[in-house]
């Protein structure tokens, strides 16, 4: 998403707004939450039949012109479709994600023409795109296809269900006492006695130890705030790890499919018993035995359903060749007592692994299951925080009385379609607003980070963290002259590189969709990413982000054309976080007259994107326009003081 940032450059971790009460947060929301629906039907398109293919092709949503080239079973019996462009090329550029609910159709299908299948994103390659189907028409695919993006309706419908809930009052649900603290009508506890605690982590730093103390002690609410690279994960895993020796049951949620399987795998080697609710197509393949689904597989109750869905099977077939009337109908109720039978134990089978689980690890809205009523947790972990609504959040913490949450306020967002319900406060996470209620009474940072040179850091340090945040021995003095295979070069030395095409008439342009692009500045960046590779830096090593998706698109098309490029990741700014490269090409794209620079002053933006590179960071940009913002000429003033200088002509014979 492209949006304008806030423009304070220092953070206080207290604000001195007034609380806003449970009343006020729901019929604030409650509308916030439809206009995001609205929005986000309306970047799709089903509901504008007015807006031709094109246009929703351009803007990303649909992707039009399609074949079928592959059909796999895999996961759990999901069906596996992959789908390239009839003209064997790239996709365009488009904004499907893994995990996108999409539509698929018959390419010229008008809105009344059935729908040939919906399913779930799997995998993203750029001429291609596998999404998993419950299952998937007999015809229909030897055409030309096309594919859409929706509306994910479970999502909106969950959030509803905890505004509802929240908007009743929960006199005596499991979240009764945590729920006034949330909203400042009661102080936060924190128990006075020494907690000790032996780490099952035993390389965990200060700062982490800390934090593991601080939340053991906290008895409604904790905040654990991590700054880029300094193991909030790993932090997270020591706190449920601790919480399971207690003999807590724990709820454990992120706003990322992802950033759930990144738990279950951490946890796994630990033997905690965990299950893994959600659709299979949207877990990694190396967390699919904690996944539900294959757990229910394994126990007695699924094997007596097993049994009578055979004998169902059999009946089935008694029931195709029978001619007299009685016998039919005597078969018929025979199957629906079997079916009912069949249903229960099914629905038994997934209570008792829920049950037996210490850990039960789902999103946001999967929290919302059917498969979880009636389970109660002592404690609801959610982790990236600070990237999800705060209604989402109130899916899961309505099951608990206390709540760890974990994220960093500092850096991206979560991404919003309405602008109008973003200006509302639909953006304002409740990680934030804790924050800013009781500040550090009960919350904890983590100072040492595991990732970057100092350099990169001290810019991000100075900037975001009060200078608090220090780089580990073990990185703050790594070079990218030091991994094995690259050469000492001018392209490898420096940890931070300034690449500045001020005075090289490269200036910037909009593409059709109004979106920015930089052809100059891009074969600068391609450039340099070149010489990394020639001097023995390997492609997947290397990222290059820009804020703009049209300039997304043309590094795409450029890295399209040499092929030795062809495994460096590009991206927006979006698409790294909470990922690392050992070196990182952001290309800031703007460069104009009016010195105008739009969202690139979205102070969280950098923050992610200069502190995604371990060893080194390397800015192309246009000093002169980018510098007119406070914030980015700071930026620019420490590359120069720290790194090295050179001009964009260096780059373009």
């Amino acid at each position: 998403m492209e949006r304008a940032g806030e423009n304070s450059s220092r953070h206080s971790t207290r604000s001195s707004s007034s609380p806003m009460s449970v009343d006020q947060f729901v019929s604030l929301m409650a509308p916030l939450i439809d206009l995001e629906k609205e929005a986000e039907i309306t970047a799709s398109i089903g509901s504008a039949s007015s807006k031709s293919l094109e246009v929703a092709q351009k803007k990303g949503s649909v992707l039009l012109n399609l074949k079928c080239t592959d059909a796999q079973t895999g996961l759990m019996g999901k069906v596996l479709l992959e789908f390239q462009s009839n003209k064997g090329d790239l996709l365009p550029a488009h904004k499907f994600s893994n995990h996108d609910v999409v539509i698929v159709k018959p390419n010229k299908a008008d809105s009344s023409s059935p729908l040939l299948g919906q399913g779930v994103v799997y995998r993203l390659k750029d001429s291609s795109i596998i999404v998993a189907f419950d299952d998937i028409p007999e015809d229909g695919l030897n055409g030309p296809l096309r594919l859409e993006k929706v509306a994910n309706e479970v999502t909106y419908r969950s959030m509803k269900n905890a505004l509802i809930q929240l908007g009743k009052g929960i006199q005596r649900g499991p979240a009764e006492d945590l729920v006034p603290v949330l909203f400042g009508e009661k102080p936060p506890v924190v128990s006075k006695k020494a907690t000790q605690f032996s780490p099952f982590n035993k390389n965990l730093d200060h700062s982490q130890r800390d934090a593991v103390l601080k939340s053991l002690s906290c008895k409604d609410v904790f905040l654990l705030h991590g700054p880029p690279g300094t193991g909030k994960t790993t932090t997270v895993i020591e706190i449920i790890l601790q919480e399971v020796k207690r003999g807590s049951k724990i709820l454990a949620c992120a706003a990322s499919n992802i950033a759930v399987d990144n738990i279950v795998e951490r946890l796994f080697p630990f033997r905690v018993k965990l299950v893994r609710l959600g659709h299979p197509a949207r877990l990694l393949p190396q967390v699919l035995e904690s996944a539900l689904d294959a757990q229910v597989l394994r126990g007695d109750n699924s094997a007596l359903a097993n049994d009578i869905r055979k004998e169902m099977k059999v009946l089935s077939g008694k029931l195709l060749k029978a001619k007299d009337r009685n016998t039919k109908r005597d078969i018929r109720k025979e199957l629906r007592t079997l079916a009912k039978e069949e249903r229960k134990r099914q629905q038994l089978a997934v209570t008792d692994v829920i049950k037996r689980a210490d850990v039960v690890l789902t999103t946001l809205t999967g929290a919302f299951s059917r498969k979880l009523e009636g389970s109660a947790f002592d404690l609801v972990i959610i982790d990236e925080a600070a990237q999800a609504l705060e209604v989402a959040c109130w899916i899961a913490l309505l099951k608990g009385p206390r709540c760890v949450l974990a994220g960093d306020h500092l850096q991206l967002p979560p991404t919003i379609q309405s602008v109008e319900a973003e200006r509302k406060g639909l953006g304002k996470t409740l990680f934030e607003r804790l924050a800013g209620l009781y500040g550090e009474e009960v919350m904890s940072m983590l100072t040492v980070q595991y990732r970057m040179h100092e350099l990169i850091m001290n810019w991000s340090s100075k900037e975001f963290y009060d200078n608090k945040v220090k780089a580990h021995s073990s990185v703050a003095a790594h070079m990218l002259h030091d991994v094995e295979g690259v050469k000492s070069s001018s392209s490898t030395t420096p940890t931070l590189l300034l690449i500045d095409t001020a005075g090289c008439d490269m200036d910037e342009k909009k593409d059709e969709e109004e979106s920015t692009m930089n052809e100059g500045e891009a074969a600068v960046t391609i450039a340099h990413a070149k010489q990394l590779i020639e001097y023995g830096v390997q492609a997947p090593d290397i990222g290059i982000i820009t804020p703009y998706a049209a300039q997304v698109t043309y590094l795409k098309m450029m890295r399209s054309k040499e092929n030795i490029l062809k495994d460096v990741e590009i991206s927006t700014v979006d698409g790294f976080q909470g990922r690392e490269k050992e070196a990182i090409v952001i290309s800031m794209v703007r460069s104009n007259s009016k010195k105008e620079v739009g969202f690139l002053s979205d102070h969280r933006r950098m923050n992610v994107a200069v502190t995604r590179a371990r060893r080194q960071c390397c800015l192309v940009c246009d000093t002169d326009t980018v510098s007119h913002d406070n914030f980015l000429k700071r930026l620019i003033e420490y590359f120069e003081e720290h790194g090295e200088y050179s001009s964009a002509s260096e780059y373009v014979s």
